[in-house]
């Protein structure tokens, strides 16, 4: 069988697997090498994904992720007092929450290739731009998340990672190196365009591969049709299929 990677976060890794998405090119990337998992859900922050933990990775499994990236903050940095505080988690819960999730993921596997990205950068005009499209007038003038506000979540989460010895994806300032990021990388000022999409998918191929997850590296799960004698193909499988 071939091994799992998990994509565990919220919407921006729930949309992953659209046209262009990042997900979809791991998917690419791996194909018959590995099998990319979505397990993106959208809104959620990470005191809601505690409860999904145990469903998603049972401790009980024999054949744990061999990696999973860890997506959250987006949510979790919504701001109290605005349209979406009941995502809010404060930024202190939010690092320990992390650190759960770590935890019950390296019960699973030991060995599981665990890397922590941090919320994306906020384009507070494009979500002001957003708010406007959807509501109208009855949009708050107020943003509902900053980018000051992501950039401690985002600071969090680069610490919990040296602190734990993981590999991690400073997204929110890998971002931000880029003129016009605001338009290039994030279409609704939050989620990602096919820019941002391909930026995402660049940082964890460069972690995967600086690990030990090259794609190249990897057998494919059944022979390569070139290792197949069409007169003999018995042969070919004899040593995975029997």
């Amino acid at each position: 069988m071939r091994p799992q990677i998990v994509l565990f976060g919220d919407s921006i890794t729930e949309q992953s697997f659209g046209l262009g998405g990042w997900g979809a090119a791991l998917a690419d990337t791996y194909s018959r090498k590995a099998d990319i998992v979505n397990r993106g859900y959208d809104g959620y922050n990470t005191r809601w994904a505690l409860f999904l933990l145990h469903q998603l990775f049972p401790l009980d499994s024999t054949r744990p992720p061999v990696a999973a990236t860890i997506f959250f903050g987006a949510n979790d940095a919504a701001l109290l007092g605005r349209t979406l505080e009941r995502l809010h988690v404060p930024v202190e819960e939010y690092k320990e929450n992390l650190r759960k999730i770590v935890h019950h993921l390296k019960e699973c596997s030991p060995a599981m290739l665990v890397v922590l990205i941090t919320p994306p950068p906020i384009d507070e005009a494009g979500r002001k731009e957003y708010a406007r499209s959807v509501y109208g007038e009855k949009a708050m003038e107020l943003p509902e998340r900053t980018n000051a506000e992501a950039e401690l979540y985002a600071k969090q989460c680069i610490a919990l990672a040296k602190e734990m010895g993981l590999c991690s994806i400073d997204l929110w300032s890998k971002m931000q190196e880029t003129d016009g990021w605001q338009k290039k990388f994030l279409s609704d000022g939050l989620h990602l365009t096919p820019e941002g999409n391909a930026m995402v998918y660049q940082e964890v191929i460069r972690v995967f591969y600086e690990a030990w997850l090259s794609a190249g590296e990897m057998p494919y799960d059944f022979p390569h049709h070139s290792e197949i004698d069409g007169k003999n193909p018995e042969k070919a499988f004899q040593r995975q299929c029997l």
